[in-house]
């Protein structure tokens, strides 16, 4: 823990929830109008991690999803794509057989015991490392939030440095499940640690619990983000997920995220949305009319 508390001390952790939640309303009452646009809403359908995470899914579905992004551009030739895809470990092989490389869309894959992350470390690093053999570029992990919670902060970065390794060259990113984190200061701090393992990628939520993402630990995080940045000079991504779902939540997430860390993160190199409803809305948004194409 001595090792978390000289790294926390290297930034500002003295965070106060009214004063996040403040800052968060006059970021939106200033900001999110000059947003709130068609060319906004294409920006954030091009950050979107096509996602489908439930235990019901089945190899047919997930080819079908995949179908429909390799289709994807001759339905919309006027827009950009999705930026990855997210599934299972078990559905990565279909994913890879079906998806179309030239289509520049990722392969993403939760691992590492998702979403409770409750397991053997052994068992975290084998299944991230078979899920990157079978073909995923991205691997979504959680933090062990109950070893986080019972103070043992130095675990938790340990283990995350072993699935970094075991990601080899695929991008890690580290879900910090913010909605169980107790304040302000408890996602800082697990944001930092994250990051400092090496996160390629931190993200809010597995969207398996309540709540999921909130602007307020978005505005948390990606002061973590900008605070490791400005000291290092490395960029690390931002990844909203759980209950993104209108374009208006997604215009509330690109104006926090475009006011703190600024232009230079709007792209899907350094921030996604992981979503399941919010590409269908986004593009009833842009054409004026509803779409049910995903």
């Amino acid at each position: 823990m001595e090792k978390m508390k000289d790294l926390y001390a290297q930034y500002n952790c003295d965070l106060n929830d009214a004063e996040v939640k403040k800052a968060v309303a006059e970021i939106l009452a200033k900001n999110f109008a000059k947003n709130n646009t068609v060319e906004v809403y294409k920006k954030c359908f091009n950050l979107i991690d096509l996602t489908s995470l439930n235990s019901t899914d089945t190899e047919d579905q997930i080819g079908t999803m995949m179908q429909k992004v390799n289709d994807f551009s001759e339905h919309y030739p006027e827009m950009p794509n999705v930026a990855a895809v997210c599934v299972y470990p078990s559905l990565v092989p279909v994913t890879r057989a079906v998806l179309e490389k030239e289509n520049g869309v990722n392969i993403a894959a939760v691992a590492a015991c998702f979403p409770s992350s409750q397991s053997f470390i052994e068992v975290k690093v084998a299944e991230t490392a078979l899920t990157v053999q079978a073909g995923a570029d991205e691997i979504d992990v959680v933090i062990s939030i109950g070893k986080f919670f019972s103070g043992f902060h130095s675990e938790v970065y340990e283990e995350l440095q072993e699935l970094k390794a075991a990601c080899g060259k695929a991008h890690l990113k580290v879900i910090l499940e913010s909605g169980a984190l107790h304040s302000a200061v408890e996602i800082k701090q697990a944001s930092l640690l994250a990051i400092a393992a090496g996160a390629d990628f931190i993200k809010t939520s597995t969207g398996k619990m309540e709540p999921a993402a909130t602007l307020e630990a978005a505005y948390i995080m990606c002061g973590a983000i900008k605070e490791y940045y400005e000291k290092t000079g490395v960029k690390i991504g931002f990844k909203p997920a759980g209950g993104v779902a209108t374009t208006e939540d997604a215009v509330k997430f690109y104006t926090v995220v475009n006011t703190v860390l600024g232009e230079e993160w709007m792209n899907n190199k350094l921030f996604r949305f992981g979503a399941s409803r919010l590409s269908n809305n986004l593009l009833t948004s842009i054409y004026n009319k509803e779409v049910k194409y995903f």
